[in-house]
């Protein structure tokens, strides 16, 4: 194996297997941002004069043949690398010499890991925001259609008090939006240059930080070079804990699909091609993809456990220690795309079965509506929940009211007569604005950088 460090030495190969371990299959998702940061970084070079104009021209083209080499699967990280970098490096330096030496200048792997980490979460965190947007635009839509199709309400999984599929669907949009509205946060710390840091103190070269972060379309710096290596892991908890909160609604909201769509509920259909079956009973329609939803989610919790686990106790400065949050991060973000991406199939699919909701609102369901009526007449509250808790246990039933004067009694505010979903939709739209724009300014550095759609 080649390393950028071992400068001739012999080295124990037993050491090196165990030190790189299995990095090289979770460095190749970085491969591509490798080298868009060195093309980033190179024009932070030229603009301190520490690259010749013929030097950066050959690196900018030598880069830019690399990245069209990963696409064609002609660039990998191969068993005589020791990570991406040094696969890049050797890459550029087998082709250009000299020129390829060069493009190491003012930087350690340290800075550049984090920085690639950092393009790769952009990437991902725009991607996952438009997958829980459509998961979240699959509620609404159902929210609309089902906006008055009546079932209970649950408390302690008791039937509690009339509710609508349209209330429930929607709660779920609203919890989705309201995490989807919280990555602004998250991205404001994803969106600081940690190029120049190097292993932690800086370089003893006047490098211009602010160049290479334009280049690469990040807003600013991490400003004090000691934060960025302080700050390994933080980040990557910080991106797992928003999708934990994001599969938690998914979670939920699964477990509620596989009990609701149960026989003994009822209140809910999955069509066939949404379930599976049983090698022994041919009756059988399970909802093994809501199951695997909730499970991959506890899978993504443990990748945020591993990833705080694994800083928690370090001294400031870096540590190979964080060679090992890449896995816990790749894995988390990955899992949570495929929950996003199979929901926003299903969610559409669900089917609300109205005769059984209506049928489910008889007795208990009712008491609380014949409680609030008893008040209005004049009963004194506690004197009513009286009566009608007597009445309950001596085996009386509460007739199920018409349907628009059961909803008009629950017309507050986003109670299930008045869910005023355009509001949430306009919810959905400035999300969806952010995401745009962010994914615009984003895509315009990289396609910059890679000498697309115009003269670089």
């Amino acid at each position: 194996m080649t390393t950028l460090w071992s400068g001739g030495t012999s080295l124990d190969r037993a050491m090196l297997a165990y030190t790189v371990g299995d990095d090289r299959d979770w460095d190749r998702h970085l491969l591509p941002w490798d080298i868009l940061g060195s093309l980033g970084h190179i024009e932070g070079l030229r603009a301190s004069r520490l690259l010749s104009t013929a030097d950066h021209t050959r690196l900018r083209a030598g880069l830019r043949a690399a990245f069209r080499a990963v696409l064609a699967g002609k660039l990998d990280i191969g068993e005589e690398h020791e990570d991406v970098h040094s696969a890049v490096e050797f890459w550029l330096t087998k082709r250009l010499g000299a020129a390829g030496q060069r493009v190491h200048t003012g930087r350690s792997r340290n800075d550049q890991v984090a920085c690639d980490i950092r393009l790769f979460l952009k990437n991902e965190l725009l991607g996952l925001q438009v997958s829980a947007l459509g998961v979240a635009a699959g509620l609404l839509d159902l929210a609309e259609r089902h906006q008055h199709a009546l079932w209970p309400g649950y408390t302690h999984t008791r039937r509690a008090m009339p509710s609508t599929a349209g209330l429930w669907a929607g709660a779920f949009a609203e919890g989705i939006l309201d995490t989807v509205e919280a990555l602004p946060s998250v991205w404001a710390r994803v969106d600081r240059s940690p190029l120049g840091s190097a292993a932690g103190y800086g370089v003893p070269l006047p490098l211009r930080r602010e160049v290479a972060a334009k280049a690469l379309g990040f807003a600013g710096l991490d400003h004090n070079v000691a934060t960025v290596q302080n700050g390994r892991g933080k980040l990557e908890a910080d991106v797992l804990f928003w999708c934990v909160q994001l599969g938690h609604e998914l979670s939920r909201l699964s477990s509620d699909v596989v009990l609701l769509s149960g026989e003994e509920f009822g209140l809910l259909r999955l069509p066939a091609r949404l379930s599976t079956g049983s090698s022994i009973m041919p009756h059988k329609q399970n909802p093994d993809l809501f199951e695997l939803t909730r499970a991959r989610v506890a899978m993504v919790e443990g990748s945020l456990a591993t990833t705080l686990a694994l800083r928690a106790k370090l001294t400031s400065g870096y540590h190979r220690d964080f060679q090992l949050l890449k896995e816990p991060l790749i894995r988390g973000l990955a899992r949570t795309q495929e929950m996003l991406g199979m929901l926003a199939v299903a969610v559409p699919a669900l089917e609300v079965d109205r005769e059984r909701g209506l049928d489910a609102l008889g007795g208990g369901a009712l008491a609380t509506d014949e409680v609030m009526r008893r008040v209005e007449a004049g009963t004194p509250f506690r004197e009513a929940y009286r009566e009608v808790s007597a009445a309950l246990k001596r085996g009386e039933a509460f007739l199920v009211p018409p349907l628009a004067r059961l909803l008009s009694r629950r017309s507050a505010t986003g109670a299930p007569g008045r869910l005023e979903l355009p509001r949430v939709w306009r919810r959905w739209e400035a999300a969806r604005r952010w995401s745009d724009r962010e994914r615009d300014r984003f895509h315009r550095a990289m396609d910059r950088l890679r000498g697309k759609g115009r003269r670089g």
